[in-house]
């Protein structure tokens, strides 16, 4: 059954504990020059929320009609079967950011040796029952993974709650 990790932006409080959960698990290292997987965002606008600011969490979405898997030139990426995530072969990257150029949230990361990598969705966790790291360390519960079925109804849902409060907006300000 596909999986995908959802995120409930009211909970979150910008910690970025999934984004040190994901660098740890990956063997991530910013000084080396290769970016973290995951990225929150500060949003701030009144209008918004009654603090005036949201963070959103951010990875690969795993995306049912994923840009950069149509994208790629020579295959690199590709939907795993049973499990639909989208995963990368970099010994077939030849980092032509084609995937970057496509992709509408900005998700691929490249690496020292220009290979494309980003969120697997730990795999490896989840084919033995586990939670992804992001998940698993989301104090505020942000975070979860759950069936794409009820993840797409929730996203749905919470983008339009989005968009209702941003109808009259001019300007929404967006700090990394």
């Amino acid at each position: 059954m596909k999986k995908a990790v959802f995120l409930d932006p009211e909970r979150c409080v910008g910690c970025g504990a999934c984004v040190v959960a994901c660098m740890d698990e990956n063997d991530i290292y910013p000084e080396k020059g290769e970016p973290p997987l995951r990225r929150v965002y500060q949003i701030e606008d009144r209008r918004i929320s009654e603090n005036g600011i949201i963070y959103i969490s951010i990875a690969c979405n795993h995306c049912e009609d994923s840009p950069c898997l149509i994208a790629c030139p020579t295959g690199a990426i590709s939907r795993e079967p049973g499990s639909g995530r989208i995963v990368t072969d970099t010994s077939l990257c030849i980092g032509c950011h084609s995937c970057a150029l496509a992709c509408p949230f900005g998700i691929p990361r490249y690496n020292a040796e220009e290979k494309m990598y980003k969120c697997t969705l730990c795999g490896d966790r989840i084919s033995v029952g586990l939670e992804p790291a992001c998940v698993r360390v989301c104090f505020q519960e942000a975070l979860s993974l759950e069936s794409a079925n009820d993840f797409q109804g929730k996203k749905e849902k919470a983008l339009m709650e989005s968009l209702i409060k941003a109808t009259s907006q001019k300007r929404i300000g967006f700090r990394e």
